[in-house]
């Protein structure tokens, strides 16, 4: 059983430790920290031997419900788990019940049954039928079965009492096939928080699920624009009170680095990284700041604006519908309306000629061998090579953000770090 330990509470952001993973109880994540986002159990756009090039890659692979359950059939024939078909060695492995990447159409779920939707189309989840894909997946930790629709347009105090009745019942009956499981009784459960944007759910939600066995706790339905910053970082840091120290906190589909500081700050440890990936898809290079220290040596991220000869103040355009801060560069020929400030377009033609790497001083396989003139042809004449080459650069990034969020929390520093992903880039 995984035992997480925590060295430094500061406001309610939490530095620790899980500790006891794997079968042999050897392996170690460090929280705040984010798990490693596959997609069919396969990192976006790499294989195994190049994943290998990326430093700080999480000791915890992330899969997911909607990609596996329609293998289900193959998975019980094969009888070694996910992890050993996908060849995923020296991993933990935890299941969502969905896909933080993709969200799923609401309106389907009932008092008996959860759909998931896979290539396939939908497919009804009873907790019969989830305890039996476990089996054959064969995970460490999974969410639980819950109700956790996301409502395009609010939720009403009906459908947020539901939310969590469902919830809870489901999570009931789990344990209880859990617990006749001799297969699955060692794995780690997580209890999913619902209630929409309701506090009295939410909190009657964290308080029932806090009294099961459960490994540790989902915030759930936080992701897109279900509900506005203020609704839903008041939500979190009530949620997050209700909780116990020793137990890990979960959150999907919060992946800006500001967004990202914003719930460590309210004491959530886990995260997801289909950001990176997002950012992959678009055409794009993470390119922020994460330097709080004086000393670039001693950082671990890449060196801050003044301390590089190459980086110079990015050109900014108008400021965008939500308030954040502007977009850089902006090329009338390409879609940016899904773009944040953390991000470079590899696409926009002013990278034809532009031989510096992605971001001056990373020091990822990308950048040290690849300029941006270079990945700039790949996307433009649809080469694999140039998502290959993103996804590389912006895993790496990411997780090394994550390193600077434990060391600036460790030294007190978060509103360094704070104010140091805001600095533009070029």
């Amino acid at each position: 059983m995984m035992k997480l330990t925590i060295s430094k509470v500061s406001g309610r952001a939490r530095l620790g430790i899980i500790t006891s993973l794997g079968q042999s109880g050897e392996k170690t994540l460090e929280v705040p920290g984010c798990l490693l986002y596959t997609k069919t159990a396969s990192p976006p756009h790499l294989t195994q031997d190049t994943l290998k090039t990326i430093e700080g890659v999480p000791p915890v692979t992330h899969v997911t419900l909607p990609s596996l359950a329609e293998h289900q059939e193959v998975l019980e024939e094969f009888k070694d788990g996910i992890g050993k078909f996908a060849g995923l060695s020296d991993t933990l492995l935890y299941c969502s019940v969905s896909d933080p990447f993709t969200p799923s159409p609401s309106g389907y779920n009932t008092n008996k049954t959860v759909s998931v939707w896979g290539s396939g189309g939908r497919l009804e989840m009873t907790p019969q039928k989830f305890i039996s894909l476990q089996s054959a997946l064969k995970v460490d930790w999974f969410q639980c079965l819950a109700d956790g629709e996301v409502m395009p347009a609010g939720c009403s105090r009906k459908r947020a009492r539901k939310a969590v009745d469902r919830s809870l019942s489901f999570l009931d009956e789990c344990l209880q096939l859990l617990a006749k499981n001799e297969a699955l009784k060692e794995k780690v459960v997580i209890g999913a928080i619902e209630g929409c944007d309701l506090l009295e759910e939410r909190l009657r939600s964290a308080r029932e699920t806090a009294k099961r066995p459960v490994g540790g706790f989902l915030l759930d339905g936080f992701q897109g624009d279900a509900m506005n910053r203020e609704t839903k970082l008041n939500l979190i840091t009530s949620i997050t009170a209700e909780l116990p120290e020793d137990k890990p906190r979960f959150i999907h589909s919060v992946g800006r680095p500001d967004e990202v500081l914003d719930c460590v700050e309210r004491g959530v440890d886990l995260f997801d990284s289909t950001f990176p990936y997002e950012v992959t898809e678009r055409g794009c290079a993470l390119s922020f700041y994460h330097q709080y220290q004086p000393d670039p040596e001693t950082a671990g991220g890449h060196p801050s604006p003044e301390h590089h000869p190459f980086l110079e103040k990015a050109e900014l355009c108008n400021e965008d519908k939500n308030g954040e801060e502007p977009k850089k560069n902006c090329d009338p020929e390409i879609d940016q309306s899904q773009m944040t400030s953390y991000e470079i377009c590899l696409k926009e033609k002013r990278f034809q000629e532009d031989f510096r790497p992605l971001v001056p001083g990373c020091a990822c396989y990308c950048c040290r061998n690849h300029s941006r003139a270079y990945i700039h042809h790949l996307l433009t004449v649809r080469e694999l090579l140039g998502g290959i080459l993103l996804m590389i650069h912006n895993f790496q990034h990411y997780f090394s953000f994550f390193r600077s969020v434990r060391g600036a929390l460790q030294d007190g520093k978060l509103h360094q770090l704070r104010e140091t992903i805001q600095r533009p880039t070029s």
